[in-house]
């Protein structure tokens, strides 16, 4: 197999922004001028939350293993970062990524790993295949609260020692063995971390109250397909075999973003147009579907294939967040947005992150008539938006603006792409050829030569 690292393309690509680059007008903005219905077909790209994980996971194996339907988004470009930090070799042409983990050192890159959440799933494949990591605590997105306690926990229950000092976790193994781990809370990223040690642990692990979010089928998926021996992924309780030994590489296609189709469904409710969108695994959003219908918006689908347009004008919902199969946390503040156009009072409940509201005072810049009480908000509408210049504080939270930037009157100047640009393969472009006036402006001394 052949290695080249090829990160530029025809559209906009994230990592050729320079990382710290300035205030004062430095920085790429967004601008949106709204009230154009969104017509035509937009593509679907591969999970962001699956294929992150996929990524640790083939640190499981000494083997080439080749990952398709790759979302060219800033997240994926952090992870190559922190796998080439480790000794990896990675290759990312087009939507395919060639990941090679032969020779490994424990220790993560620290400035990657401090930008990003994901990067925590490092921890049980580097103790799996080496018997010791040391990372940075992880950062990302600041929506609240989010501690990496479980994970450890459960590398405990599997025989890990863990030192947590100075800012850094180090983890050592002489073996892992396989236990019972009993989550408090069903967290995605522990029960995963758990599954890629356990996989390769000795005797039998069980995870009960495990998360159920389809991108943890996805992990036990790519695993089984490396020769791991997994079951029970997407219900509360999941089995895993330890083989024992590190596993076979693999060639894997990722499924297409829950998330991205669910905001791309949220655009053209809001802006009352009408918009085909594939592919989407349907099941894997019903809820936001439900909702949605229940706004009153159409949908049709069709295998793969999920047209939404707007039948007339939108009504007020009540939303909970909660963990799939629950409303997803990751499609709360689009949602919100869009309620700010609905005929009447919306209620919008985050039980998930304490600090998922921090749009809401951006959408005020814009018009919206918003009340917060801790984790409840009150949407009064239907509100006259009008174009502002607005900060994104966090990834969902950028979108959110998106959404409010389409159905807003006048021209609303969105910055912070930075935390959009993390989630989101091109949206800018994906929204301007269907219709949407938005435009992308990045200065020249942004730019990386």
């Amino acid at each position: 197999m052949g290695w080249r690292v090829t990160l530029g393309s025809s559209t906009f690509s994230p990592f050729r922004i320079k990382r710290h680059a300035g205030g004062n007008g430095t920085l790429p903005t967004l601008t949106v001028e709204g009230g154009t219905p969104l017509k035509g077909e937009v593509r679907v790209s591969g999970a962001k939350n699956a294929v992150l994980k996929l990524m640790a996971a083939s640190l499981l194996t000494k083997e080439p293993c080749v990952v398709r339907n790759v979302p060219r988004i800033g997240d994926v470009f952090n992870m190559i970062e922190v796998l080439e930090g480790l000794g990896a070799r990675c290759s990312l042409d087009g939507d395919v990524l060639y990941i090679e983990a032969r020779d490994l050192h424990p220790e993560a890159p620290l400035e990657p790993v401090r930008e990003m959440r994901a990067s925590v799933q490092v921890m049980g494949p580097l103790l799996g295949r080496l018997g010791e990591v040391k990372i940075a605590q992880p950062g990302g997105c600041a929506i609240g609260a989010r501690p990496v306690d479980l994970h450890l926990a459960g590398l405990r229950a599997l025989g890990a020692t863990i030192e947590e000092r100075h800012g850094f976790i180090h983890g050592r193994a002489a073996k892992l063995v396989g236990s019972e781990i009993h989550f408090d809370l069903p967290s995605v990223g522990a029960t995963e971390n758990i599954m890629m040690a356990a996989a390769v642990a000795e005797g039998e692990t069980v995870i009960r109250n495990a998360a159920r979010e389809p991108e943890i089928i996805e992990v036990q998926n790519f695993i089984n397909c490396m020769g791991g021996r997994i079951r029970g992924a997407g219900t509360d309780t999941i089995r895993i075999v330890g083989v024992g030994g590190p596993l076979r590489g693999v060639d894997y296609t990722v499924i297409p973003d829950r998330i991205e189709a669910g905001t791309l469904a949220v655009c053209a409710a809001v802006s009352g147009g009408d918009l085909t969108l594939r592919p989407v695994i349907v099941e894997h959003m019903e809820l936001v579907v439900a909702k949605l219908a229940e706004a009153g918006a159409a949908i049709e689908v069709r295998d793969e294939t999920m047209r939404i347009w707007r039948k007339g004008k939108l009504k007020p919902l009540q939303i909970r967040s909660q963990p799939y199969p629950g409303f997803p946390t990751d499609m709360q503040p689009q949602i919100l947005a869009m309620l700010t156009t609905a005929e009447g009072t919306s209620i919008v409940t985050e039980t998930v992150y304490s600090s998922r509201f921090k749009h809401v005072d951006e959408l005020r810049r814009m018009g919206a008539d918003i009340t917060v009480d801790g984790r409840v908000a009150v949407v009064r509408g239907p509100c006259e938006l009008t174009g502002a210049r607005v900060e994104a504080s966090d990834l969902r939270a950028a979108a959110a603006l998106v959404v409010a930037g389409l159905a807003a009157e006048g021209e609303t100047v969105i910055e912070g792409l930075q935390h959009l640009d993390r989630g989101y393969e091109d949206l800018a472009g994906k929204l301007a050829s269907v219709g949407a006036r938005i435009v992308r402006r990045v200065p020249s001394e942004a730019i990386v030569p």
